[in-house]
């Protein structure tokens, strides 16, 4: 049967012909030479140009990162080596490396060594620490050289195949090769080693349009694949896939069974001559560059094939190997979430299929690998054969004695026993294309924009249900199921009762290819992207597209974990009270979470308050917190008030209820430095409860002389005012204790505030019009300080009232008498020859229009002295 293998493109960029591609090990990038000089780097998951480099005026014809150094190295036609920082664009390295066309390089994967092969027919080792020094030359090839390649089993070694018909294998340390296979009838362009520690195998391509797989120990050829029409430029062994891939100048890419040896399938992209191939080697993409420009594909899926049943044995597949891990004793006090597991692996046996998915049974006895459209069952612990059959998908009923194999696109087959069921099969099947099957109480077949469940034991349809569907889950007690798609998924109650009952009634009556439209209930939708999902009793574990590991119970859904990578459900241990997850090389991690708490947020969710009162105790004590959110969550306040261990949160919750005396206490066993904000949220939710002593309190312990102000000015509190001045002084919040002595009329301790913070004019300006007894000190004070900053004649510009009265309005005396209490006689005006006169208290008039009087206002104000005007000229000195 054909292998069943997923691929996508990821990049499709024309350019000029490509004689060279590599990708990053860290970076999503693919670095690609050009026969025009430039090199290109490319995000192959946006499909962006990132970078380009003008590298020379001739051909590069190999390209490689060297990543540990930020750099990439370029061999091209004019003989030169050169080294990049792809980082910064500057140019590390260049020289002449060969007297001729420099064909190939690569680099060693530790040492700090490239390797490059030329037209020049010799092959040399440049060592980049010792300043591009050549360190090793290898001669014996009589033709171009055309490809290199490290044994990643022994990077000691290495192999090269050349135009001469050869390939030949090196040591590092040594001039001469260690052999030479006679590979191809005509040049060989390619060599590659496979990387499993299985096989001592090299791949080869050549002229003769051939592929050639090598045992190198025994140096003798295990296979040779034909099917490409010109010359064959590369192929490689998938690094985590059983396939081989190929390119020629032919234009097509053709995917081999690395087992089989079986052409799989053939791809073309319209871009001419392949050249050259690159892999990802933590990853399934594979790049390759044309005679018209680059082609990123993605081969398979990421998501590993795995199983793990109800004891913690997780079985899974690498390639054709079978491994296994047992989760059983990894309970152990300590384990931190997100740590990822040292658990011991154990190879268990082989499969004959490529295992795209792995099932255990309900039981734990057998897992069936599905895989190139079969299936095997095997027993679990001898890993021994016991069935086996065409199949594209599989479904494990809700017993291991029940299952399902979709053998086609629209044949379906249900077994009993291990033996095909007998009867007319499933109602409907066949009239339908199916995607896959999903095991259960009821057997599920998803098909485009359907799902459809049959009962196992009548085969009759129980529900069709119109949804995008790409997984379906059961929980365990199968009254739940959740259905995926690509825009969220949907949580069904299914009512096997109200199924039954509409069976009794129809009697032999069809029920139709819709079956039964109330034997399923929407419980909830949620619009979250599921990759993986397993049920634990009515909660529904997950994890999403958007890599976060979420639970839901009831309608309510929760985070427990954001990943920076794709994690894959596993399942969940209740003996361990945690999560495993697996990510796609199978590294094992784990997040706590207490079955515990799942059952008591069933329980407040159902309603059964009694049942959750029961629970609570055995609930751990780190997880009280995550009760106490979701019970607020859920509007329980109170039960959350008491349910609570952190005191931030049941001082918000004491709040929001109005029990202040619970926040009180809180507040008081606070530290200092946290205790703050919270008397001053007491003090607000006491004065809005017009509890004016509890909030004068609070404001008081919270040092919120700004809410105090507003208290005490509200109430009248003069006392608080005076303690609420002295305090906010001493704090140097010198705006509230002005506001505190205003509030006083304590115009005297205003002035003196503010010549102590240095606001000399404006105590003047303020002393002039609430204190006039102060003016002469403080214009005494700001003179003083402007003749300190050197300004003596803004000082003399100031006037005194006690020195010149007369400057000021009448009646200055007058003022400084009120401010002390005094009765002062008011001037009363009187008109005398028509002229306004105003009557002073010493019994003398004076004219107000000035006209009148041979010594008029105006003539006063000539003959009064100016400040600074010692000569008495009128002139400032």
């Amino acid at each position: 049967m054909p292998l069943i293998l997923d691929i996508s493109r990821k990049l499709f960029a024309r350019s000029d012909r490509v004689k060279s591609v590599d990708f990053h090990p860290e970076e999503p990038w693919l670095l690609a030479g050009l026969y025009n000089g430039s090199v290109h780097i490319y995000n192959y998951e946006t499909e962006a140009l990132i970078k380009t480099f003008e590298v020379a005026e001739v051909p590069v014809r190999c390209v490689r990162f060297i990543a540990r150094k930020q750099w990439f190295v370029a061999g091209s036609d004019d003989f030169q080596l050169r080294a990049f920082n792809y980082n910064t664009h500057e140019k590390v390295a260049a020289f002449e490396a060969h007297p001729d066309y420099i064909r190939c390089l690569t680099v060693h994967p530790t040492a700090s060594i490239v390797l490059t092969g030329s037209d020049d027919m010799t092959i040399k080792a440049w060592d980049w620490e010792k300043g591009w020094k050549c360190v090793q030359a290898y001669e014996g090839h009589t033709h171009y050289i055309m490809s290199l390649a490290v044994n990643p089993k022994d990077p000691n070694t290495f192999a090269s195949a050349c135009l001469d018909r050869t390939v030949k294998i090196w040591s590092l340390g040594s001039s001469t090769p260690n052999f030479t296979l006679e590979a191809h009838d005509k040049g060989v362009n390619f060599v590659e080693y496979y990387h499993g520690a299985d096989k001592p195998y090299l791949i080869t391509t050549g002229d003769d349009r051939l592929v050639k797989i090598w045992d190198y120990l025994s140096k003798s050829c295990i296979q040779q694949l034909e099917g490409h029409t010109s010359n064959v430029n590369f192929a490689i062994f998938h690094p985590s896939l059983p396939i081989i891939v190929s390119g020629s100048e032919d234009g097509t890419i053709k995917i081999w069974h690395a087992t089989t040896y079986r052409l799989e399938n053939t791809l073309s992209y319209g871009l001419e001559r392949a050249w050259c191939v690159a892999y990802k080697k933590q990853g399934n993409e594979v790049g390759f560059g044309f005679d018209d420009g680059s082609v990123v594909i993605k081969l398979g899926r990421d998501e590993p094939s795995y199983s793990m049943d109800a004891s913690g044995k997780v079985i899974y597949a690498r390639n054709t190997d079978i491994l296994t891990v047992n989760l059983g004793g990894t309970a152990e006090e300590g384990i931190a979430d997100g740590q990822r597991l040292a658990i011991p692996v154990r190879e268990l046996g082989n499969t004959e299929v490529y295992a795209q998915s792995i099932q255990h049974s309900p039981n734990g006895r057998f897992v069936t690998v599905c895989g190139d459209a079969e299936y095997i069952i095997y027993t679990a612990l001898a890993w021994r054969n016991k069935s086996f059959g065409s199949g594209l998908s599989f479904a494990w009923g809700s017993d291991s004695n029940h299952y399902a194999v979709q053998e086609t696109k629209t044949k379906l087959k249900v077994y009993r026993n291990f033996k095909e069921k007998p009867g007319p099969g499933l109602k409907g099947a066949g009239g339908w294309a199916v995607n896959g099957l999903h095991g259960g109480p009821l057997l599920a077949a998803r098909g485009a924009g359907f799902v459809v469940f049959w009962d196992w034991d009548t085969s009759e349809i129980v529900r069709r249900i119109e949804v995008e569907a790409k997984g379906v889950y059961w929980s365990g007690t199968g009254s739940l199921v959740a259905i995926t798609s690509d825009d969220g998924f949907y949580v069904l109650r299914f009512d096997r009762d109200a199924y039954l009952a509409k069976v009794q009634e129809a009697g032999t009556a069809d029920l139709g290819d819709e079956g039964v439209e109330d034997a399923f209930d929407l419980v909830t939708e949620v619009s979250e992207n599921v990759k993986t999902g397993k049920w634990v009793g009515d909660c529904f574990i997950y994890t999403t597209a958007a890599n976060r590991l979420n639970y839901l119970v009831g309608e309510q859904a929760h985070t427990v974990n954001h990943f920076d990578t794709a994690m894959y459900l596993l399942g969940y241990m209740p003996a361990h009270n945690r999560i495993y997850l697996a990510d796609k090389d199978v590294n094992i991690y784990s997040y706590a979470l207490s079955l515990a708490l799942v059952e008591y947020q069933t329980a407040v969710l159902r309603g059964d308050m009694d049942m959750a009162a029961e629970i609570l105790p055995t609930i751990p004590a780190d997880q009280k917190n995550k009760i106490a959110r979701f019970l607020e969550a859920n509007d329980m306040k109170e039960l959350a008030l008491e349910v609570s261990t952190d005191p931030d949160h049941r001082f918000d919750l004491a709040v929001q209820l109005d029990d202040l005396e619970t926040a009180l206490s809180i507040a008081q066993s606070s530290p200092k430095a946290e205790a703050s904000s919270k008397w001053r949220t007491i003090g607000d939710r006491a004065l809005a409860a017009w509890k004016f002593g509890l909030a004068k309190e609070c404001f008081q312990k919270a040092d919120d002389f700004s809410a105090l102000l507003l208290l005490y000015t509200s109430i009248g509190d003069r006392t608080g005012l005076q303690a609420l001045s002295k305090s906010a002084e001493e704090k140097g919040m010198n705006n509230i204790a002005f506001a505190c002595y205003m509030q006083l009329g304590d115009a005297h301790a205003c002035v003196d505030l503010l010549v102590r913070t240095d606001r000399i004019p404006e105590a003047a300006l303020f002393a002039r019009t609430y204190a006039p007894s102060e003016v002469p000190k403080v214009v005494a004070a700001w003179k003083a300080d402007l003749n300190a900053q050197h300004k003596p004649k803004i000082a003399a510009m100031i006037a005194d009232p006690e020195e010149h009265p007369d400057l000021f309005e009448e009646g200055w005396q007058n003022a400084v008498a009120k401010e002390r209490g005094e009765e002062v006689e008011e001037p009363v005006a009187s008109l005398t020859n028509g002229v306004k006169k105003i009557e002073l208290t010493n019994g003398t008039q004076a004219p107000l229009n000035g006209s009148a009087h041979p010594e008029s206002d105006v003539q006063k104000q000539k003959t009064a002295p100016i400040p600074g005007d010692e000569d008495g000229d009128g002139d400032e000195s």
